[in-house]
């Protein structure tokens, strides 16, 4: 393959990561619902375990995500790790919290008690969606850095990344994936716990979450269409703003932009489902559309002579999937150990559905077969 068929198929891959890493945040939603939803300790108990059982695939997926992007575009990496420290590392300490408190809340003699690893796992669920939804939104809004002839990045903001929540555009998208997270969460209970009275509450949150949800990335989306995006000139490199590129994107590549509606009418009528017929099925159809909705929305900041990480500061220093990808011989290389990718696929779905074979219940709470975190 030629190095930009290679570009083009690595940001592909990226995007699919990024695409699995949001629908997996259920559990981060989930995370946020329990002082709402549980009325006694049988039922949080039910809620932490449907959840504990899949924290470790949004972990591995996030790992995953940030290994594949280090390797296919270590400029990006450099570039936004080093710079916008400050974000990065609050969004990393979000995720320890998750894993040690699912590792410790129900260990025995935990002086520390139950409740201060619940505070901690609400705290994974708020920063952990609320901050990958604004650092996404900076591929299309840009931030500031400077990269000079010798690939190295000059942070230009003294905030080191968090001067990306002062921007109103970043911020609708990480309103709309906090709330999207938490009604995947909600979905995803109703397919995996079996409780009359637990059902009956968490049907009635989906509409006060789905409803901000829609707004914010209706808000985000149809911004992202009219304003002005980031585009490369093919012939000679050089990065210009461009009106409406996005929109521009969408219509030059159909597919993507019809993909992207398919996915947004799915999550839709998965909602609609579960509030509006007894359905616990919506979970499958509002997955299946946040998977499409974020790949296509990547691949449009991407593809189609698209800087997709760019500087507000300095338009030539932006980050595109030509100028900031490795070697020819590193993807190549890379290309191969992808073929496992389709295996570990179907792995994962066996693991998924051995794990979640019946919807869990108070009697399995008593159960000493079962793992309680």
């Amino acid at each position: 393959m030629s190095h930009l068929a290679l570009q083009h198929y690595w940001w592909f891959i990226i995007s699919v990561l990024g695409a699995v890493l949001v629908l997996l945040m259920f559990v981060q939603g989930g995370q946020t619902l329990f002082a709402c939803l549980a009325r006694d300790n049988d039922e949080r108990t039910m809620l932490i375990n449907v959840l504990g059982r899949k924290w470790e695939f949004t972990f591995t997926t996030l790992v995953t995500f940030g290994g594949a992007f280090f390797a296919a575009f270590p400029l990006f990496y450099s570039t936004s790790f080093g710079g916008a420290y400050a974000a990065w590392i609050i969004l990393l300490f979000a995720f320890v919290f998750q894993a040690v408190s699912y590792e410790f809340r129900s260990r025995p003699n935990n002086f520390f008690g139950a409740k201060t690893y619940e505070v901690l796992l609400f705290i994974n669920g708020l920063l952990g969606t609320f901050l990958v939804g604004v650092v996404v939104a900076s591929f299309f809004t840009g931030s500031q850095f400077f990269i000079n002839d010798m690939n190295e990045s000059f942070w230009q903001s003294p905030l080191r990344g968090i001067e990306l929540l002062f921007n109103l555009h970043n911020l609708m998208l990480g309103l709309a994936v906090f709330f999207l997270a938490r009604t995947l969460g909600l979905l995803y209970f109703l397919n995996s716990i079996s409780d009359e009275a637990l059902e009956s509450r968490i049907r009635s949150k989906v509409p006060r979450n789905a409803i901000p949800f829609v707004v914010s990335f209706l808000v985000f989306f149809i911004w992202l269409l009219f304003r002005d995006g980031f585009a490369v000139n093919p012939a000679n490199g050089e990065v210009f703003l461009q009106a409406n590129k996005y929109l521009h994107n969408f219509l030059e590549m159909p597919i993507v932009g019809l993909l992207l509606l398919a996915g947004v009418v799915l999550v839709l009528w998965g909602i609609g489902i579960s509030i509006f017929t007894k359905s616990n099925k919506g979970i499958w159809y509002t997955g299946g559309g946040t998977f499409l909705a974020v790949l296509n929305l990547l691949l449009a900041a991407g593809y189609n002579n698209t800087a997709f990480y760019p500087s507000s500061y300095d338009l030539q220093s932006s980050i595109t999937i030509v100028n900031g990808s490795s070697s020819h011989f590193t993807l190549t290389v890379m290309s191969y150990v992808s073929l496992l990718v389709p295996f570990v696929i179907v792995y994962i779905w066996y693991a998924w559905r051995s794990i979640n074979n019946k919807p869990m219940t108070r009697e399995e709470l008593k159960s000493t077969d079962s793992h309680i975190y």
